[in-house]
Formats: structure tokens, C-alpha cells, sequence
């Protein structure tokens, strides 16, 4: 037998660890990546068993741009899914407007992948390559991940309810800081932060995709959900409370602890705690992720 070297040593070391203690709650994790900031694969088993995760799914970033972190694609995410089966699943990723970009999607989705994203890419929501995501995710049944960030990732934020009109079927899970700066009715079109302050008004055009659509979903990861709960506790309260079966956790940190300040994956989860009662907190926690996705 070969020995194992020290990246396979330590995450064998921790999976075993994880394993053996039964955790009080679980915790799907709906937004992870494989060499996030090149963190390796022994330090994301920690992190993920330190922050309380029971289950993850890991986010390729496609061919191409390592979606602005250097995180790698659908092979590496696969690849690590097959090696802890019992502690990931994964994604399928691809540039929309690559030449490849439909066999590649189908590729992986063929191969096990329980959704497509994140999808992070310079893209208008109502161009061909839009249809196309979507075309390919009502087939195979599969939600899709969007990061929304003004003027550079899934722009036309506003229009995006055409999207969801033509595709009721293919459920839609929005992320990052056009999505979440949007839960407030005041936030201005052209924006002068995408981590916006203060207290919120209800009914943005977040809140009302939610509202008014069933197949879309939100992701509570990153800095800009954190920001969107811990600007205005009372308005997260209410919020959490009107879309308790839309809202799936995630982290999308590249912390190496898995707790303290700097993971905002266990300030969320913190958050959500304090915010939620238990039975709406198992809906964040693990309820909606499993209801949309094949877990």
C-alpha cells in the first residue's frame, strides 16, 4: 500500500473526527469551493467541521477566471465529492457563452452534479446564454446559483423577473451583493456601496422575487448576506419570518478556522440563531436545501 501524504493524512485525520461526533444540528452548507484562496482540501474539512457543517456542496468555477478567488472547476470538485461522499456533493460550472458550455454542463450533470454554479460571469440575465443555463437546468431538474454584482455579474438585476416568468419550473437561488443590498425597497439603482447601512424598508425587488415567485430561492452566505441580516436585526427578524421557506444556508468563506470574526460562515449561522426560532432555523439550516436539491 502507498503511504498517504499530509494533505490526505490530516483531512483522513479530521473526517474521522467529524464522524465520530454526532453534531446537534445539521447544517447543509449550500455554497463552498475547492482551492478558495488556495486553501487545501485537510484545512476545508476543518473548517467545515469546526463551523458545524454536516453536509456541503462544493461550487466549480469552470474553465475559466476561478470565479475572482481562485477556486477550481468541476473536476476538483468531483474529484473531492467522491473521495468524502458522505460529507460533499457538488455542482457543475461553466463560462455560459464558452463554445463547450452546454456539453460540459450536461457532462457533469450527467456525472452526479445536483445543480449548476456558482454561476459568477459577465452576463446580461436576459441574453441567449441566460436561456441557455436555463434550458439545460429544466431539463435535468437542477436549480441554478447566481451571483448578482452591479454592473459586472448577472446585470439587469431588475428584469430578472422575466427570467423567472419563462422558467417556472427551474428553481433559482440568488447570492451576493446586488441580491442582498436589493432586500431594501430604498436601495438606488446605481448604488454607491454594495454593502449598504442602515435601517430597511421592506418590499425591494429582493423581497418581492421571493414573494412573488416559487421557484426563486436565496443563499444567506458571504459578507453581503451577513451585512444583510446584522444592518437592521428587526427588519432580518421579519424577513427571515415571511420567507422562512425561500432562505438556504451558506457559507462561502475562505476562513481557515471555521469560527471567530473572520469566518462570516459562523456569524451567519450565529446570526440566524439568534434570529430564528428553532423550527424556522431547521428550514434554513437543512429543510429547504433539501427540498430543491437531491440530498
Amino acid at each position: 500500500m502507498l503511504p498517504m501524504n499530509r494533505r490526505h493524512f490530516l483531512a483522513a485525520t479530521a473526517a474521522t473526527a467529524f464522524s465520530q461526533t454526532a453534531p446537534q444540528q445539521e447544517i447543509i452548507d449550500i455554497h463552498q469551493h475547492t482551492d478558495y484562496a488556495r486553501r487545501p482540501d485537510d484545512v476545508l474539512l476543518k473548517h467545515q467541521q469546526v463551523m458545524g457543517a454536516t453536509k456541503t456542496i462544493l461550487l466549480p468555477a469552470g474553465s475559466s477566471y476561478g470565479l475572482e478567488v481562485g477556486a477550481s472547476g468541476n473536476d476538483r470538485c468531483m474529484e473531492v465529492a467522491k473521495r468524502y461522499p458522505d460529507r460533499f456533493v457538488f455542482f457543475a460550472n461553466e463560462v455560459p457563452y464558452h463554445p463547450e458550455a452546454k456539453q460540459v454542463l450536461e457532462k457533469y450533470l450527467s456525472q452526479g452534479a445536483i445543480g449548476i454554479g456558482e454561476q459568477k460571469f459577465f452576463l446580461d440575465v436576459l441574453s441567449p446564454n441566460m436561456t441557455l443555463l436555463c434550458d439545460i437546468a429544466q431539463h435535468f431538474n437542477v436549480p441554478i446559483l447566481q451571483h448578482f454584482q452591479y454592473e459586472k455579474y448577472n446585470v439587469n438585476f431588475d428584469q430578472f423577473w422575466r427570467v423567472l416568468a419563462r422558467y417556472p419550473k427551474v428553481n433559482f437561488i440568488g447570492h451576493a451583493q446586488t441580491w442582498w443590498a436589493n432586500i431594501d425597497a430604498d436601495q438606488p439603482k446605481e448604488p454607491s456601496s454594495l454593502y449598504p447601512r442602515g435601517k430597511v424598508k421592506a418590499g425591494g425587488w429582493t423581497d418581492r422575487y421571493l414573494r412573488d415567485y416559487p421557484n426563486m430561492f436565496a443563499d444567506l452566505s458571504a459578507g453581503s448576506g451577513l451585512n444583510a441580516f446584522r444592518r437592521d436585526e428587526d427588519h432580518a427578524r421579519a424577513f427571515i419570518d415571511r420567507h422562512q421557506d425561500k432562505l438556504i444556508y451558506g457559507s462561502d468563506c475562505n476562513d481557515h478556522i471555521g469560527q471567530g470574526p473572520k469566518c462570516s460562515g459562523s456569524e451567519q449561522i450565529a446570526m440566524v440563531r439568534k434570529l430564528a426560532s428553532p423550527e424556522v432555523q431547521k428550514k434554513l439550516f437543512s429543510t429547504n436545501a433539501r427540498r430543491i436539491m437531491r440530498l
